[in-house]
């Protein structure tokens, strides 16, 4: 008898939860398990991805209300005398322009919007909310399941959650999963009560198809060193401090091009700063890319200028296409990276970052070193999916 397994999340936009979600949905055994996918909104880069076995749930209408123009949702309530979803809506609009902290006004506004959505009919032997905050509230609300599972995919101390919202939520969950050692201890130090709860699993890459994929052709204009970043485009990236690293480096006479793979709402400041320093020709954001890989294989280096992460999907990857690595000393990146032997870790700011870059640059030597460590590295972790197999029995 096959077991029901259900995965929530927001959506399936570019990102490292959702690009592990997939990597999960094409590496589990669907001779044992009938799985379906909630998704808030039916959207994203990895939207066509989904593999053709799993069954996706009806998008939930509702949601909309809270993801559009207040005026316009509350006519739309209005017109179809929904008055109760229209004070719904206003109850959460005055949490959106209050609360500055967009962490803790997702959190706050999940209430009124819990009340707006209808609850899944069909019972599922495990739930799984597979990213912190709406889809792990959801799994507890609206979901009936034997056993719930809640993935928190980042250091959840640098989210700038509140935790007290989250206690009643994880009261309720089997397992609390999280992505790496380092953000496991953060989560049993902050909830010693549900330290018997937390798990670590992951995320799974498969070295097979990334190697096959980056074989794909691709046309990267500029001129000297190729740096690559893959992230998206918001404060926990760091990109800022990338920017004028990458002008230190031009001002030392260093001919480099820096791509940035990734979309986000920093956009506009990011362009700001780059005309600023003028470094239109030198720091090229790309946008979003379905495949970063060829983009990844072609780059001399990889740099991930992050502030925090959890486990970084884009360093695992870089590290399976053997890059020189520099990354920022944020709390998980040794989860990742033995300093000189697999990668550099460098302070978190411009000049440890322009520094770093310019030590592979100059050292022919040590990127070799670092190359040859990397090809020795088992990189795999298609066996993590036994875990949740563990976690569903």
């Amino acid at each position: 008898m096959k077991k029901n397994l259900l995965f929530v999340i927001n959506n399936l936009n570019c990102g490292g939860a959702e690009k592990a979600l997939i990597s999960l949905l094409e590496t589990i055994d669907y001779s044992i398990y009938n799985v379906d996918l909630f998704l808030f909104k039916h959207e994203g880069l990895f939207f066509n991805k989904i593999p053709e076995q799993v069954n996706l749930l009806a998008e939930p209408l509702e949601y909309r209300y809270f993801d559009m123009p207040i005026k316009a949702s509350i006519i739309d309530c209005i017109k179809r005398g929904r008055i109760d979803k229209a004070l719904l809506r206003l109850c959460a609009g005055y949490i959106f322009k209050n609360e500055t902290n967009k962490a803790r006004c997702e959190q706050r506004v999940w209430k009124y919007i819990s009340k707006s959505l209808k609850p899944i009919q069909k019972k599922y032997d495990v739930a799984i909310g597979y990213l912190e905050k709406n889809p792990v509230y959801f799994c507890i609300d609206k979901v009936k399941a034997n056993k719930k599972i809640g993935f928190i995919h980042n250091d959840y101390d640098k989210l700038g959650m509140d935790p007290s919202i989250d206690m009643k939520y994880f009261d309720e969950l089997n397992n609390i999963v999280t992505v790496s050692e380092e953000c496991a201890n953060v989560l049993r130090k902050r909830f010693p009560m549900y330290k018997q709860k937390v798990e670590v699993m992951y995320n799974i890459v498969s070295p097979n198809i990334i190697h096959k994929m980056s074989l794909e052709k691709v046309g990267m204009r500029g001129k000297g060193i190729k740096l690559v970043s893959v992230g998206r485009l918001n404060y926990q990236k760091g990109f800022e401090m990338a920017i004028e690293a990458c002008k230190e480096l031009e001002k030392n006479g260093y001919e480099i091009t820096w791509y940035v793979i990734g979309e986000g709402e920093e956009r506009a400041k990011l362009e700001k700063l780059i005309e600023e320093n003028d470094l239109q020709e030198t720091f090229i954001l790309l946008g979003t890319k379905e495949n970063p890989y060829p983009y990844i294989r072609e780059a001399d280096i990889y740099v991930q200028p992050s502030r925090f992460e959890g486990k970084s999907i884009a360093i695992d990857e870089a590290k399976i296409l053997y890059k020189p690595i520099v990354v920022t000393n944020f709390s998980t990146a040794k989860d990742q990276i033995i300093n000189k032997k697999n990668g550099l870790i460098v302070e978190m700011n411009s000049k440890s970052i322009a520094e770093g870059i310019r030590k592979l640059i100059d050292n022919e030597e040590l990127r070799n070193k670092l190359i040859v460590s990397l090809s020795k590295e088992e990189l795999g972790t298609e066996s993590e999916i036994e875990k949740l197999y563990e976690l569903s029995r």
